[in-house]
Protein backbone atom coordinates (compact mmCIF):
# COMPACT_ATOMS: atom_id res chain seq x y z
CA UNK A 1 0.00 0.00 0.00
CA UNK A 2 1.55 3.67 -0.91
CA UNK A 3 1.63 6.50 0.72
CA UNK A 4 -1.43 7.68 -1.11
CA UNK A 5 -3.64 4.50 -1.97
CA UNK A 6 -6.72 4.58 0.23
CA UNK A 7 -6.57 1.89 3.67
CA UNK A 8 -8.03 -1.27 2.02
CA UNK A 9 -11.70 -2.04 3.73
CA UNK A 10 -12.01 -4.88 6.15
CA UNK A 11 -14.27 -6.86 3.13
CA UNK A 12 -11.50 -5.96 0.40
CA UNK A 13 -8.45 -7.22 3.00
CA UNK A 14 -10.61 -10.28 3.93
CA UNK A 15 -11.35 -11.18 0.11
CA UNK A 16 -7.70 -10.56 -1.20
CA UNK A 17 -6.84 -13.05 2.33
CA UNK A 18 -8.95 -15.50 0.37
CA UNK A 19 -6.89 -16.24 -3.10
CA UNK A 20 -3.46 -18.07 -2.93
CA UNK A 21 -1.22 -15.21 -3.89
CA UNK A 22 1.51 -18.12 -5.22
CA UNK A 23 -1.83 -20.03 -7.49
CA UNK A 24 -3.79 -17.24 -7.68
CA UNK A 25 -6.98 -19.53 -7.43
CA UNK A 26 -9.85 -18.94 -4.58
CA UNK A 27 -9.06 -20.80 -1.70
CA UNK A 28 -12.45 -22.27 -0.99
CA UNK A 29 -13.55 -25.01 -2.94
CA UNK A 30 -17.28 -24.97 -3.07
CA UNK A 31 -19.82 -22.47 -1.75
CA UNK A 32 -20.57 -19.03 -0.83
CA UNK A 33 -18.25 -18.63 2.97
CA UNK A 34 -16.65 -15.53 1.00
CA UNK A 35 -20.04 -14.10 0.38
CA UNK A 36 -20.94 -14.45 3.54
CA UNK A 37 -17.33 -13.17 5.07
CA UNK A 38 -18.12 -10.45 2.65
CA UNK A 39 -21.50 -9.36 4.14
CA UNK A 40 -19.81 -10.26 7.77
CA UNK A 41 -17.10 -7.47 6.83
CA UNK A 42 -19.00 -4.51 6.09
CA UNK A 43 -20.99 -5.28 9.22
CA UNK A 44 -18.05 -5.03 11.35
CA UNK A 45 -16.79 -2.28 9.44
CA UNK A 46 -19.97 -0.08 10.13
CA UNK A 47 -19.65 -1.31 13.66
CA UNK A 48 -15.75 -0.09 14.24
CA UNK A 49 -17.52 3.37 12.63
CA UNK A 50 -20.03 3.46 15.27
CA UNK A 51 -22.70 3.17 12.70
CA UNK A 52 -24.18 -0.30 14.15
CA UNK A 53 -24.66 -2.29 17.21
CA UNK A 54 -26.32 -5.83 17.76
CA UNK A 55 -28.94 -6.40 19.84
CA UNK A 56 -30.63 -9.10 20.65
CA UNK A 57 -29.82 -11.19 17.34
CA UNK A 58 -30.54 -7.99 15.39
CA UNK A 59 -28.46 -4.99 13.53
CA UNK A 60 -29.33 -1.47 14.59
CA UNK A 61 -28.45 1.32 12.63
CA UNK A 62 -27.13 4.19 15.57
CA UNK A 63 -25.63 6.59 12.99
CA UNK A 64 -27.25 6.90 9.72
CA UNK A 65 -24.59 9.11 8.04
CA UNK A 66 -23.42 7.58 5.13
CA UNK A 67 -19.34 6.19 5.20
CA UNK A 68 -17.68 7.39 2.28
CA UNK A 69 -16.77 3.75 0.68
CA UNK A 70 -19.95 3.09 -1.73
CA UNK A 71 -19.98 -0.45 -0.33
CA UNK A 72 -20.28 0.46 2.89
CA UNK A 73 -22.81 3.03 2.54
CA UNK A 74 -25.14 0.43 0.63
CA UNK A 75 -24.67 -1.85 3.44
CA UNK A 76 -25.65 0.60 5.92
CA UNK A 77 -28.32 2.35 3.92
CA UNK A 78 -30.00 -1.73 3.78
CA UNK A 79 -29.87 -1.90 7.14
CA UNK A 80 -31.67 1.29 7.78
CA UNK A 81 -34.52 0.55 5.29
CA UNK A 82 -38.12 0.84 6.69
CA UNK A 83 -40.36 -1.98 7.74
CA UNK A 84 -41.28 -4.51 9.83
CA UNK A 85 -37.46 -5.28 10.77
CA UNK A 86 -36.97 -1.52 11.58
CA UNK A 87 -39.93 -1.83 13.84
CA UNK A 88 -38.69 -4.99 15.43
CA UNK A 89 -35.17 -3.39 16.19
CA UNK A 90 -33.32 -3.83 12.86
CA UNK A 91 -32.98 -7.21 10.68
CA UNK A 92 -31.53 -10.45 12.03
CA UNK A 93 -27.85 -10.33 11.96
CA UNK A 94 -27.53 -13.91 10.16
CA UNK A 95 -30.41 -13.48 7.91
CA UNK A 96 -29.08 -9.95 7.05
CA UNK A 97 -25.23 -11.68 5.88
CA UNK A 98 -27.03 -14.31 3.84
CA UNK A 99 -29.44 -11.82 1.90
CA UNK A 100 -26.66 -9.08 1.50
CA UNK A 101 -23.46 -11.49 0.23
CA UNK A 102 -24.20 -12.32 -3.17
CA UNK A 103 -24.55 -8.37 -4.10
CA UNK A 104 -21.62 -7.61 -1.81
CA UNK A 105 -19.20 -9.56 -2.81
CA UNK A 106 -20.47 -9.25 -6.54
CA UNK A 107 -20.04 -5.31 -5.61
CA UNK A 108 -16.31 -5.78 -4.43
CA UNK A 109 -14.95 -8.04 -7.19
CA UNK A 110 -16.44 -5.52 -9.66
CA UNK A 111 -14.37 -3.05 -7.91
CA UNK A 112 -11.14 -5.46 -7.41
CA UNK A 113 -11.48 -6.12 -10.77
CA UNK A 114 -11.24 -2.57 -12.19
CA UNK A 115 -7.59 -2.31 -10.55
CA UNK A 116 -6.60 -5.17 -11.65
CA UNK A 117 -6.24 -6.63 -8.34
CA UNK A 118 -8.55 -10.55 -9.42
CA UNK A 119 -10.15 -11.35 -12.81
CA UNK A 120 -13.29 -12.64 -12.81
CA UNK A 121 -14.44 -15.00 -15.61
CA UNK A 122 -18.01 -16.23 -16.80
CA UNK A 123 -17.57 -20.18 -16.85
CA UNK A 124 -20.56 -23.18 -16.44
CA UNK A 125 -20.97 -26.03 -13.94
CA UNK A 126 -20.85 -29.46 -15.87
CA UNK A 127 -21.36 -27.72 -19.00
CA UNK A 128 -25.02 -26.37 -17.63
CA UNK A 129 -24.71 -24.09 -14.81
CA UNK A 130 -23.22 -20.85 -15.09
CA UNK A 131 -21.04 -19.59 -12.10
CA UNK A 132 -18.38 -16.75 -12.10
CA UNK A 133 -14.87 -17.70 -11.61
CA UNK A 134 -12.28 -15.07 -9.45
CA UNK A 135 -8.81 -15.61 -9.43
CA UNK A 136 -5.62 -13.37 -9.20
CA UNK A 137 -5.14 -10.64 -11.59
CA UNK A 138 -2.29 -8.86 -13.11
CA UNK A 139 -1.89 -6.46 -9.97
CA UNK A 140 -0.65 -8.34 -6.89
CA UNK A 141 -2.56 -7.35 -3.85
CA UNK A 142 -2.46 -10.60 -2.21
CA UNK A 143 0.85 -11.05 -1.54
CA UNK A 144 0.78 -6.77 0.69
CA UNK A 145 -2.55 -8.74 2.25
CA UNK A 146 -0.84 -11.21 3.45
CA UNK A 147 2.03 -9.28 4.75
CA UNK A 148 -0.06 -6.91 6.70
CA UNK A 149 -1.96 -10.01 8.42
CA UNK A 150 0.98 -11.14 9.38
CA UNK A 151 2.50 -8.13 11.38
CA UNK A 152 -1.23 -8.07 13.02
CA UNK A 153 -0.96 -11.88 14.07
CA UNK A 154 2.46 -11.41 15.48
CA UNK A 155 0.96 -8.42 17.10
CA UNK A 156 -0.97 -10.68 18.87
CA UNK A 157 -4.32 -9.32 16.66
CA UNK A 158 -4.17 -6.35 19.24
CA UNK A 159 -6.16 -3.86 17.63
CA UNK A 160 -10.38 -4.11 17.42
CA UNK A 161 -9.96 -3.75 13.22
CA UNK A 162 -7.18 -6.63 13.47
CA UNK A 163 -9.32 -8.91 15.59
CA UNK A 164 -12.07 -8.50 13.53
CA UNK A 165 -10.18 -9.99 10.36
CA UNK A 166 -8.86 -13.10 12.50
CA UNK A 167 -12.61 -13.75 13.74
CA UNK A 168 -14.35 -13.23 10.09
CA UNK A 169 -11.13 -15.33 8.63
CA UNK A 170 -11.64 -17.63 10.85
CA UNK A 171 -15.88 -17.92 10.40
CA UNK A 172 -15.16 -18.63 6.90
CA UNK A 173 -12.46 -21.40 7.19
CA UNK A 174 -9.47 -19.47 5.99
CA UNK A 175 -7.06 -19.78 9.09
CA UNK A 176 -5.35 -23.03 7.97
CA UNK A 177 -4.01 -21.03 5.29
CA UNK A 178 -2.87 -18.24 6.80
CA UNK A 179 -1.26 -19.88 9.48
CA UNK A 180 -0.64 -23.36 8.68
CA UNK A 181 0.38 -26.31 10.60
CA UNK A 182 0.27 -28.24 13.49
CA UNK A 183 2.81 -25.97 15.22
CA UNK A 184 0.29 -23.18 14.70
CA UNK A 185 -2.68 -24.81 16.06
CA UNK A 186 -2.66 -22.82 19.29
CA UNK A 187 -3.48 -19.03 16.47
CA UNK A 188 -5.84 -21.24 14.60
CA UNK A 189 -7.77 -22.24 17.86
CA UNK A 190 -6.98 -18.57 19.29
CA UNK A 191 -8.89 -17.31 16.10
CA UNK A 192 -11.62 -19.52 16.56
CA UNK A 193 -11.95 -17.73 20.04
CA UNK A 194 -12.48 -14.57 18.47
CA UNK A 195 -15.54 -15.80 16.55
CA UNK A 196 -17.17 -16.20 19.64
CA UNK A 197 -16.81 -12.69 21.07
CA UNK A 198 -17.39 -11.02 17.44
CA UNK A 199 -21.04 -11.01 16.32
CA UNK A 200 -20.45 -9.81 12.82
CA UNK A 201 -18.22 -13.06 12.92
CA UNK A 202 -20.68 -15.77 14.20
CA UNK A 203 -23.31 -14.36 11.84
CA UNK A 204 -20.78 -15.46 9.31
CA UNK A 205 -20.34 -18.41 11.14
CA UNK A 206 -23.83 -19.26 11.30
CA UNK A 207 -23.98 -19.36 7.39
CA UNK A 208 -21.18 -21.37 6.38
CA UNK A 209 -22.76 -23.98 8.76
CA UNK A 210 -25.73 -24.06 7.85
CA UNK A 211 -24.77 -24.59 3.97
CA UNK A 212 -22.60 -27.21 5.69
CA UNK A 213 -25.40 -29.11 7.34
CA UNK A 214 -27.36 -28.80 4.36
CA UNK A 215 -24.47 -29.55 2.10
CA UNK A 216 -24.85 -26.92 -0.20
CA UNK A 217 -22.61 -25.07 -2.46
CA UNK A 218 -21.69 -23.47 -5.38
CA UNK A 219 -19.38 -24.38 -8.52
CA UNK A 220 -16.58 -21.38 -6.66
CA UNK A 221 -16.76 -19.71 -3.66
CA UNK A 222 -16.22 -20.46 -0.26
CA UNK A 223 -15.83 -23.86 1.64
CA UNK A 224 -16.60 -25.16 4.85
CA UNK A 225 -16.04 -23.23 8.22
CA UNK A 226 -12.99 -23.15 10.49
CA UNK A 227 -14.79 -24.60 13.52
CA UNK A 228 -15.23 -21.25 15.50
CA UNK A 229 -18.56 -19.93 16.43
CA UNK A 230 -20.80 -20.01 19.43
Amino acid sequence: MTADAPRPTLAEELLLLCFDPDSGRKLMRAGHSSAYGVAGAALAELRLAGRVVEEHGRVRVTNPLPPDDPLLAAALASLAQPGKDAKRGGPRTARWVRSASGRLEETLLARLAERGAVRVESRRFLGLIPYRHASVGTVDLTTAARERFELARRGGFADPRARALAALASAIGISGSLCPGWGRRTERQAMRRLVRTDWAARAVHKNVMSDSADGGGGADGGGGGDGGGG
